[in-house]
């Protein structure tokens, strides 16, 4: 059994390892940069070291520095948590090289299903469905070509690209070339690789994941599926589980994908399998995230499971249940993000002067802050996630409105006021919502 274990990691997410790790009985080690100082991360390991400067590249980008601390900390094992190294293929190539348990898949498999070209043809192969495309597009004219088979609007890509981020639409041809360049550019200097690829923009779809959970010995069971269709620029502010537009013969479908996707490359870790659902409830496989997610606690809430012990459990060798989960009941996670919403989702930085965060039945709140912290300016602007548990939808939704209207944060701007004026929005209240249904009626929703 791993004795102590390194969090590669900060914010929330490193405290909900901690508290997993507590509950374990192995100690922890927390790394920080010299701008999360007197984070709450710091203060609830049992251990903790200074790794670098503010910014990321500094510290907790900076693999021989955390590779420093898990030495002189004797750690058995590290945790990276999502986002940074979480899906760096040479990260847990080289953690496993210096004898250590990389709580996550296999670097192999971060390689495979981190490059979303490569992730795609393997779907292909399998007979999952993907969205009509090309890959490996690599000039104005073949992507002309392949606009011209598929139709306008398309999506340009980047391979390496993740958590919504590398994503280009293109309307008509006379936007083709600009965007093309713009997106190479982007797709370089963000992700390391200019590799991108092409496929048809199905509009207004549904945004679906499901969680998988596999094992070393060649177990792979799906944990439900999680809603993720209230986006804006293609990024997540609101998860729910299970969807309120899946129905059972679609749900048996994406377990049946997901499963077959993660049994194919010998996955034995936590994953997310997500797909793109048309109006017909034609599901298409997009990507494969090698990671815990930051909506992980949805599935939690459901199933009634903590995810984080068993992607430890799972890195030792154990076995897990060989029975699909499916939901107990109804959860909402809402990101509160430091922006303001009524800013263009301007950051907002600063000292929280007040804190009152809710609580009561079925309510969770995952968060590093505390009154008197002071947010920097160099990381995601996730500053707590609210969930709420109902018996069902409504339930939840009941319960979502009144955690949202005891949380206080004063001093700051948040994505609270968004959620609130959410439960005047139709598509939302009665779960229609698509991925571009926050971007069409924003304006609205927030006038109301």
């Amino acid at each position: 059994m791993i004795k102590k274990i390194l969090i590669a990691n900060r914010g929330e997410i490193a405290i909900r390892i901690i508290r997993t790790c507590k509950e374990l009985g192995i100690k922890t080690v927390a790394v920080y940069s010299t701008a999360d100082k007197n984070s709450l991360h710091v203060e609830l390991a049992d251990e903790a070291y200074c790794i670098g400067g503010p910014h990321p590249q500094e510290s907790y980008l900076n693999i021989p520095a955390i590779l420093s601390a898990a030495e002189i900390s004797n750690a058995d094992a590290i945790h990276p948590g999502y986002g940074f190294l979480a899906e760096n293929a040479s990260f847990a190539e080289i953690v496993e090289a210096c004898g250590y348990i990389f709580i996550g898949p296999s670097y192999k498999a971060i390689d495979l299903m981190g490059n979303k070209v490569n992730a795609r043809k393997l779907a292909k192969s399998l007979k999952i469905p993907v969205v009509p495309g090309y890959e490996n597009v690599k000039s104005l004219s073949e992507a002309k070509e392949v606009a011209r088979k598929i139709g306008y609007p398309i999506l340009i890509k980047a391979a390496c690209g993740g958590g919504g981020r590398g994503i280009k639409v293109v309307y008509k041809e006379e936007d083709l070339e600009k965007t093309l360049n713009l997106a190479i550019k982007e797709a370089e200097s963000s992700f390391g690789s200019p590799q991108i690829f092409i496929e048809k923009f199905i509009e207004n779809p549904k945004h679906i994941e499901v969680q998988i959970l596999g094992d070393m010995h060649g177990n792979v069971v799906a944990l439900g599926e999680r809603e993720c269709s209230l986006q804006r620029r293609h990024q997540k502010l609101l998860e729910e589980a299970p969807s309120p537009f899946v129905d059972d013969t679609l749900r048996e479908n994406l377990y049946f994908y997901a499963k077959k996707l993660a049994e194919k490359i010998n996955y034995h870790t936590l994953g997310t399998v997500e797909f793109i659902v048309d109006k017909n409830k034609n599901p298409y496989f997009i990507e494969m995230n090698t990671r815990v997610q930051v909506e992980h606690p949805v599935t939690e809430m459901v199933i009634e499971e903590d995810l984080i012990a068993w992607q430890i459990l799972t890195a030792v060798g154990e076995k897990i249940f060989k029975d699909d989960k499916y939901p107990k009941n109804h959860a909402i996670e809402f990101r509160i993000n430091a922006e303001d919403p009524y800013k263009n989702f301007m950051p907002s930085i600063g000292k929280i002067e007040k804190l009152h965060l809710p609580a009561g039945y079925n309510v969770r709140v995952d968060t590093h802050i505390y009154q008197g912290y002071v947010i920097p300016p160099y990381y995601d602007s996730l500053l707590a996630k609210i969930i709420v548990k109902g018996k069902d939808r409504k339930e939840a939704l009941k319960r979502g409105l009144r955690a949202l209207q005891e949380l206080k944060i004063e001093n700051i701007k948040t994505t609270k006021d968004l959620f609130l004026k959410l439960y005047n929005f139709k598509e939302f209240l009665d779960g229609s919502y698509h991925t571009k249904s926050l971007e069409k009626e924003l304006s609205n929703i927030l006038k109301c």
